[in-house]
């Protein structure tokens, strides 16, 4: 039997999975590490967590499976996206990352879209100039910390880092560097235009792969300590939800996720390159050669969820400790007792205001139509339906973008929620399906490296091998046509209120 490594390195810790080829976990390691916030709206993290983190947990699930090390037959990594690192020549670290949720970088995005142009940003990168990206990262480096840019060498993604201490190989793969806002994405590569509208050297980043491609192989000194085999190769890997998008069997047109944590995000597959030109939605390099992801996120999704549990679920909370079950369980019971729009009740879930598809840090979190015989399990069931809603409106943008959604996964923590799961399938009319293992982006990897190592010619015919579906959920005939009368009163609500939340952020 041959086996493959998949690991993830998360913001909140970094999680190793050894599986053997049909998928199966043999055993599974996390090992957590700190964010630091120096300034409101700052967000950083130390490197060399994240590497001791990927040596932790690779040292434990090989002493944990027993698997012998010449078995061991590839590596994959996925990672957060959109981080800065930066080395020197001597490939010292110059300082902290500065990771995917840092917003300090307003200033050098004007700069970028002014100096660039917005239409050209969108052009080339498929994206607009966006605070969180790293090519923005770099230049407020440049402004901020000339004497930190004068000696970088080397600039890489956290997951590329990682490739690094591997196999001391500067190296990234498309999907990922589509973050990075320097990537030609329509055609693949680092785009000579604007390396040269930032000056930023190209020879800084590393070689660009596709995502299964194999990208250097371990060396003498990390495999005697991670107790593998010297030569084992290591594979592009994936940004984190290209990862998923692999381990949920996403790889072929037609096919989607939705994932409802914090955040939500709507990730659909195309083989042909699809951009948005109002830049509602990102479109980037997929997992699978020659193909493309197109993503959608709504920021307040699961969030929206917690903030109501948090402020107004303590009975539940107290009754579930007592039941022994999740109190997000009985706020499911709850919900599921009142009827489809919640007796004339809508909610807006922008709590950190909005990305897809309105683009608008101001707007803010509404009930709409709150009348006195509403109570709590009806606010609860709207908040619910609010964020099925906003992810509609991203799945609106595909179809206006020509791209077919009609085989949807469901993952994250909203997945779980067979409530949540019926109110996706009736507002997308599509099958909501979710997948039997749970490891998402350590799968997805772990089956690009299957595919680099040859045990499958191609991440499709990995993913049909390994991929399993565990539940099933069919759009309900009787509340399709419901739920679009309230969809289309919420999507009237936002444009209303547009200036409004303008306002207010002023006051």
């Amino acid at each position: 039997m041959a086996y493959v490594l998949g690991i993830d390195c998360g913001t909140s810790g970094t999680k190793t999975v050894l599986f053997d080829e049909t998928g199966k976990v043999m055993a599974s390691s996390t090992i957590e590490y700190p964010m630091y916030q120096p300034k409101n709206g700052y967000a950083e993290q130390e490197p060399a967590d994240w590497a001791n983190a990927m040596i932790g947990t690779v040292k434990d699930v090989m002493a944990k499976s027993g698997v012998k090390k010449e078995d061991v037959k590839g590596i994959g990594i996925s990672g957060q996206m959109h981080g800065l690192v930066m080395l020197d020549k001597d490939n010292n670290v110059l300082r902290r990352s500065i990771i995917w949720c840092d917003q300090r970088t307003e200033k050098e995005v004007e700069w970028m879209t002014a100096n660039v142009g917005r239409d050209k940003l969108i052009q080339i990168t498929a994206n607009p100039a966006l605070t969180g990206w790293t090519a923005a990262k770099i230049l407020w480096v440049k402004n901020n910390e000339p004497e930190v840019y004068s000696k970088v060498a080397h600039i890489l993604l956290p997951k590329d880092y990682l490739r690094f201490v591997l196999t001391h190989e500067y190296a990234t793969e498309v999907s990922d560097a589509s973050g990075m806002q320097l990537l030609d994405v329509p055609n693949r590569k680092w785009s000579d235009e604007l390396l040269s509208a930032f000056e930023i050297d190209k020879n800084w980043l590393g070689k660009v792969y596709e995502s299964c491609e194999v990208t250097g192989t371990l060396t003498k000194a990390m495999a005697d300590e991670l107790g593998l085999c010297e030569g084992t190769i290591v594979v592009g890997g994936a940004g984190d939800n290209a990862g998923a998008a692999i381990g949920t069997g996403v790889c072929e047109d037609g096919k989607a996720f939705t994932t409802i944590g914090t955040s939500g995000v709507v990730f659909a597959h195309t083989s042909k390159i699809s951009i948005d030109p109002k830049g509602r939605v990102h479109t980037c390099c997929a997992a699978v050669p020659n193909s493309w992801h197109v993503m959608g996120v709504t920021q307040g999704a699961g969030l929206s969820l917690k903030w109501f549990r948090d402020n107004f679920c303590n009975p539940e909370k107290e009754t579930a400790k007592y039941m022994g079950v999740d109190e997000y369980y009985l706020m499911d019971k709850q919900a599921e007792t009142v009827p489809v729009g919640a007796e004339r009740l809508l909610y807006l879930p922008y709590l950190m205001g909005e990305r897809t598809p309105h683009l608008d840090p101001n707007a803010r979190g509404v009930f709409f139509g709150l009348s006195a015989m509403h109570t709590k399990k009806h606010m609860l069931r709207a908040v619910m339906e609010g964020v099925s809603y906003s992810l509609r409106d991203c799945v609106e943008v595909f179809r206006e973008m020509d791209i077919n959604v009609s085989d949807m996964m469901a993952c994250g923590g909203g997945g779980s929620s067979p409530l949540w799961r019926s109110m996706l399938a009736d507002l997308y009319s599509c099958p909501v399906k979710t997948a039997s293992s749970k490891e998402g982006p350590a799968l997805g990897v772990a089956l690009l490296a299957s595919v680099g190592a040859g045990i499958y010619s191609s991440v499709p015919e990995a993913c049909k091998a390994v991929v399993a579906v565990d539940k099933t959920q069919e759009p309900d005939p009787a509340k399709v046509p419901e739920y679009e009368k309230f969809y289309r009163l919420y999507t009237e609500i936002y444009p209303a209120l547009k200036e409004q939340f303008r306002k207010l952020s002023t006051m």
